[in-house]
């Protein structure tokens, strides 16, 4: 059987063929033929291993036309947030800065330990999903090394191009070993601070070999220029562009993730379900386009146990809210009733020494008092107070994104202590005050950088550190907690 015909665009079922429809899908998006092989697929968005446990994982990857992304050609203002200077939101989304044009073909995942080979079948792509292509697999063993081969082609025998990067299962739960993992939130593709790689933090990070990543939400700003993501293309374009620097390629390729969504990964500032469309792009499109671009699995609210010593919740906070505007009472809420009661059964029968809340919003703050947004405003005084009782009482922390300045605080009330990462770089960096110093303020610091955790023993107890550092992966706060 010739390759045309094994292709559901094959020439012989009467459509045209699947080399036609490129070259007539890459002409209508502005994309230059001549500059393209026709043959090659390439892996420019890299790959990603998501929700690793001690038995499986996601991962995630999708083919491109092009072997690098466009290049970015606006200059920016030197302001908070650096918006394009000049951007013509109406221009081809294949000519923006940072475009990374999808391409039909197929995909194969190989993964291999010491012991173990695991080789996945060659599966299609297409533009329905953007050429994105997720599987997870299990069957592995916990605390293994595996390496990771993800293979793209455009057909049977056509070239193969291939990408390599590695990561390691989760210990079981009764295991006694020591882990550090990094966390990070609020990256803008025009805030970048480095013009080749993209963002410095991801450089740092990876220096550090953490044993994954928790990205706490605003992967992407679809309502920031550059462009407003107002439909379904643009929004892709966003995933697209940020997928394309290379740290973030060359981070996630070694480094497993688990990542939360937030209002501007969804549609627009402080969403709900209830929010009016963000020019053609609804809530709902919002939703599919995040399963369809990150490695997540089946459960948008979960939690992973990493030996004895720690386990890790991360919570979803915009699927199930109500709308910011409702009066506060009991029967307001951001995590939803059914995500409250898995969050208490979950709590309860864990033994971890440490446990830690991921949350993609502050829950102690404190925050802007015109802010009406998540757990650390009056406006979610009722469900933020208990919430803030019963994480305390339960020993836990918490590791929160969404706001651009770094701080260690300590609630008041409860004694529960919130770690904010910052954002991605230093002009993102806005919205608080730095010598606005409160009572809760155990370290403040408005600037970009990241949040590393580890967790150890040292004489028998065990202890967990929360360092924060900056974009160059410099320490600029610690806290260290031992077991009691």
């Amino acid at each position: 059987m010739e390759a045309a015909d094994r292709h559901p665009f094959g020439s012989r079922t009467g459509y045209p063929s699947w080399r036609h429809l490129i070259v007539l899908l890459t002409l209508c998006a502005g994309v230059s033929v001549r500059a393209q092989t026709l043959d090659s697929v390439f892996l420019t968005n890299g790959f990603k291993i998501g929700e690793v446990t001690d038995s499986s994982i996601v991962v995630w990857t999708r083919l491109c036309l092009s072997a690098k992304p466009v290049p970015v050609s606006h200059a920016r203002q030197e302001s908070t947030f650096r918006h394009p200077i000049g951007f013509d939101n109406s221009m081809p989304v294949a000519r923006m800065d940072g475009a990374v044009p999808g391409t039909f073909g197929e995909v194969r995942i190989k993964l291999t330990s010491a012991d173990t080979s695991i080789v996945r079948q060659w599966h299609p792509v297409s533009p329905y999903r953007d050429y994105t292509f997720k599987t997870g697999i299990g069957g592995l063993r916990p605390a293994t090394s595996y390496t990771v081969v993800v293979e793209g082609r455009k057909a049977d025998g056509g070239p193969v191009s291939r990408l390599t990067g590695k990561f390691r299962t989760a210990p079981r739960p009764e295991a006694i070993v020591p882990v550090t993992f990094t966390a990070s939130t609020c990256q803008y593709f025009w805030s970048h601070d480095d013009p080749i790689r993209g963002f410095r933090m991801y450089d740092s990070m990876l220096a550090l070999e953490p044993a994954f990543h928790c990205q706490t939400g605003d992967y992407v700003y679809y309502d920031k220029p550059g462009p407003l993501a107002v439909n379904l293309p643009l929004a892709r374009h966003k995933w697209n562009a940020i997928n394309g620097w290379p740290a973030l390629v060359e981070f996630y390729n070694h480094t497993p993730l688990y990542i939360q969504k937030d209002d501007h990964d969804l549609l627009k500032d402080d969403v709900s379900d209830s929010a009016a469309t963000y020019g053609e792009l609804t809530f709902g499109d919002g939703q599919r386009i995040w399963e369809e671009q990150t490695p997540i699995g089946n459960g948008a609210y979960r939690t992973v146990r990493w030996g004895k010593d720690l386990q890790v919740w991360i919570t979803e906070g915009r699927d199930f809210r109500s709308d910011n505007t409702d009066a506060d009472g009991p029967d307001k809420t951001i995590l939803g009733r059914e995500q409250i009661e898995w969050l208490k059964s979950t709590v309860r029968d864990s033994d971890a020494t440490f446990k830690v809340l991921v949350s993609s919003t502050p829950v102690v703050g404190p925050d802007r008092d015109r802010k009406t947004d998540n757990h650390a405003n009056d406006s979610h005084r009722t469900e933020g107070e208990w919430l803030r009782r019963f994480l305390a009482d339960a020993g836990m922390f918490v590791i929160n994104g969404d706001r651009h300045w770094q701080y260690v605080s300590v609630d008041p009330r409860t004694g529960l202590r919130e770690f904010s990462q910052g954002p991605s770089s230093d002009s993102h960096a806005q919205g608080w005050t730095p010598d606005d110093r409160r009572p809760e303020h155990k370290f403040l610091r408005v600037n970009g950088g990241f949040l590393s955790v580890s967790v150890r023993r040292e004489g028998g107890t065990p202890i967990i550190t929360f360092t924060h550092h900056d974009v160059e992966g410099t320490p600029v706060h610690r806290e260290m907690i031992r077991a009691e």
